[in-house]
């Protein structure tokens, strides 16, 4: 910067001279100016000569008079700020201060020394996270019996953050500090950030610690020439436990955020749930960037974040062991707050959300294959078993606590269905024979369970007092729409797993179809798609295989149907009971029944041409009984005989509703029936019963049949519309 001799000499009086001034303004001792003196004449050497010598005689004599500044200024002050006596804290400045002053010199150092300017970086950065942190997270200054608020801006943070990593950033491009020092720098720094965001005193060292433990994967183990990760699988374990030990010490941190989010301590199932939680989401870089190709280890992720999940959803009561708690969340469980304010809570056991836990998680791990089940049908039978008997007395002990003699039915019935639905999905050689009889004996059970419930309750009924009759009317109630609610959930699985079995078989004979034409064309090579299919077969195909299921599952249809059938039928009852029969419920019942299937005993016509034909004719056939219901319901008050006089308001309601009931009714028939043949209708035929549909939607006094003429009028509408996509489609091959 300074070139010639002249220029230096005056550029080193001028630093001699400020040094001087500067130290008499802060009042240095007349007998010790020379030192200043001296560390001027010696910085200005440095930036003239490039003496490194010089820089460090410097630093030492600058740090002198630092430490005697703040000796003399500050050491016997009796205040506490930060949390800490002054003294402490002026030593803390002073080390800080050393660091600061020692650094640039050591990076000048040759490279073979280049650990120590790491050591001195690293030591800087962490001196200044516990200055900033004891400012940040300790307001509070006493001084002389008085006490005040300090607070240490935020802005502060954010300044000394960036400029902390862009001298980083600086030094690594200059190539003055190694990676691994980069790395531990980085996390220190921006482990800063999460006191602005997170009220802990903690916080600071949690996230610095989870950051050293996460971010290796994404800044140490790359290799930039190959582009190929250099983790080993042994790494990779080490790196997870590592991770999972460091947000073990970051609960602390996660137990104050969720009190501060909740307002009171979250429970120790909350707590074990948030820490599995982060454990995996730690541990995604490692999966994502070096075992992407590992199954395993994405299977093992996926189980992990969703134990976590389920933890935080379920809550199960966890011993305080499992929760790993510490002084402070012992002490915050202990308070006697929560009692002071809302009394003593009565606490529902929740020891059966273990049951649920196990049930998706078993369920989870089969369906990832960490389970073999797919290949061995001991193990798929244990397991079917295994996740019914849990799940049935999860259902059992949450809902249907009180009727203890229905206990081995409920179960029996969630273990059969768990039974069916397994091996319908991966059969064996014997379970197409063994199924229908485990559908019968589950169909078997739902008349048996509902009566039972009804009679044991009964009983009780008759020995209670009268005080007690109506509550125990209402259990009886809720007990069997409960279980109404339950059969309607198991026919709708059974029947949504057939639907799916016969469209894979179906889309199976498509493809064996389309490989033997290809044999049989002039080209002998199977397309590029239907050969990988065929190798995907081949390769995973079991023992038993899908033509002998679709020869000897002809009963499959069958089931589907009763299942469907019942399921509609139940939902119905629950319509009925919980709503009185509301007309909006069809609407999303009716759907149910795209689940029936062509069968060749019961629906032999029915295929996949008529699938809407069962939603649209239920829904005008509940319509039309609805709305006759109405009318029969206004115009008969109980009477002996009809209750109607000939030209009275009843008959006369009665009457003009009926034909306006009537007037819908064409469009309807012709739209049902087009839903099953598809056979065109001529134009004049829906505009002449299209507008028979107006009077019922003006002059109704039933919102019933009002909203049959507005289904006729779009059903009119939909049908020609449908017919002239297919009159248009089949021009295409005229």
């Amino acid at each position: 910067m300074v070139q010639d001799a002249v220029g230096s000499a005056v550029f080193t009086a001028m630093a001699v001279l400020v040094s001087g001034a500067g130290a008499v303004v802060i009042g240095f001792p007349i007998l010790f100016i020379p030192v200043p003196l001296i560390s001027g004449f010696y910085l200005a050497r440095f930036i003239t000569k490039k003496s490194l010598s010089s820089y460090f005689a410097f630093a030492t004599l600058a740090s002198l008079m630092v430490l005697w500044f703040v000796v003399h200024n500050f050491w016997d002050l009796n205040i506490w700020v930060a949390g800490m006596s002054l003294k402490s804290f002026c030593k803390y400045i002073v080390a800080c201060v050393v660091l600061a002053l020692v650094v640039p010199g050591l990076a000048l150092l040759p490279p073979t020394l280049l650990f120590l300017t790491e050591l001195g970086l690293i030591s800087h950065a962490l001196l200044l996270c516990y200055i900033e942190d004891r400012f940040f997270n300790y307001s509070t200054m006493f001084y002389y019996g008085f006490d005040d608020d300090v607070m240490y801006p935020s802005y502060m943070v954010l300044t000394t953050t960036f400029l902390g990593l862009v001298l980083l950033k600086r030094l690594s491009v200059d190539r003055r500090v190694g990676p691994k020092a980069v790395w531990i720098l980085t996390c220190l720094y921006s482990s800063k950030l999460s006191m602005l965001f997170i009220a802990s005193r903690s916080v600071l060292w949690a996230s610095a610690v989870l950051l050293l433990a996460v971010s290796p994967p994404l800044l140490l183990y790359k290799d930039k020439s190959k582009g190929a990760s250099k983790m080993k699988v042994w790494q990779g374990y080490a790196h997870a436990c590592v991770v999972a030990i460091s947000a073990w010490l970051c609960r602390e941190t996660i137990f104050e955020a969720l009190q501060w989010w909740n307002g009171r301590p979250p429970s120790d199932g909350l707590l074990l749930g948030f820490y599995i939680l982060l454990t995996g989401i730690a541990c995604m870089p490692i999966v994502a960037l070096h075992f992407a190709h590992s199954q395993s280890a994405k299977r093992a992720l996926a189980l992990v974040v969703a134990t976590g999940l389920l933890f935080i959803l379920m809550q199960p009561p966890v011993p305080l062991s499992w929760a790993f708690q510490s002084d402070l969340i012992k002490a915050a469980h202990q308070s006697s707050d929560d009692i002071s304010i809302y009394g003593f809570v009565a606490s529902k056991p929740s020891w059966p959300s273990w049951l649920l836990i196990a049930t998706i998680l078993l369920t989870l791990a089969a369906v990832t294959s960490i389970i073999p089940i797919k290949y061995i049908v001991e193990l798929r039978a244990v397991y079917a078993v295994g996740v019914g008997v849990t799940l049935g007395v999860y259902i059992c002990a949450e809902y249907f606590f009180q009727a203890v003699m229905l206990y081995p039915l409920l179960i029996a019935t969630i273990a059969s269905a768990s039974v069916f639905v397994v091996f319908t999905h991966l059969p064996s050689a014997s379970s197409t024979r063994i199924l229908p009889w485990v559908f019968a004996f589950l169909v078997a059970l739902f008349p048996v369970t509902y009566l039972m419930e009804g009679q044991l309750r009964a009983k009780s009924l008759e020995e209670s007092e009268e005080a007690d009759r109506f509550t125990t009317m209402l259990a009886i109630e809720g007990a069997r729409m409960s279980l109404l609610g339950l059969y309607a959930m198991i026919f709708m699985l059974i029947a949504l797993e057939i639907k799916f079995e016969l469209a894979t078989m179906m889309r199976e004979k498509v493809l064996d179809r389309g490989v033997s034409q290809s044999k049989h064309g002039r080209n002998a090579g199977f397309p590029p798609k239907l050969r990988l299919t065929q190798q995907r077969r081949a390769s995973a195909a079991p023992s038993f295989t899908i033509k002998r299921l679709a020869a000897e599952a002809a009963w499959m249809p069958a089931v589907g149907n009763v299942s469907t059938v019942l399921c509609f039928i139940i939902c119905l009852i629950l319509n009925f009971e919980l709503t009185g029969g509301s007309n909006r419920a069809i609407f999303f019942l009716a759907p149910i029944l795209l689940l029936l299937n062509q069968d060749s005993d019961i629906l032999a016509g029915f295929g996949d041409r008529q699938r809407y034909f069962p939603v649209t004719v239920v829904i005008s056939s509940y319509m039309v009984l609805t709305a006759l219901y109405r009318i029969w319901e206004e115009v008969w008050h109980g009477d002996v005989g009809w209750g109607l006089e000939i030209g009275g308001p009843g008959w006369l309601f009665a009457v003009k509703n009926a034909a306006l009931l009537i007037l819908t009714l064409p469009n309807h028939i012709l739209f049902n029936r087009f839903m099953w043949d598809y056979v065109k209708q001529t134009d004049a035929m829906l505009l002449l019963t299209m507008p028979l549909n107006i009077p019922s939607i003006l002059i109704t006094d039933i919102i019933t049949i009002r909203v049959l003429g507005l289904l006729g009028v779009i059903y009119s509408l939909a049908q020609y519309l449908i017919s002239r996509r297919i009159r248009m489609a089949g021009m295409k091959y005229i």
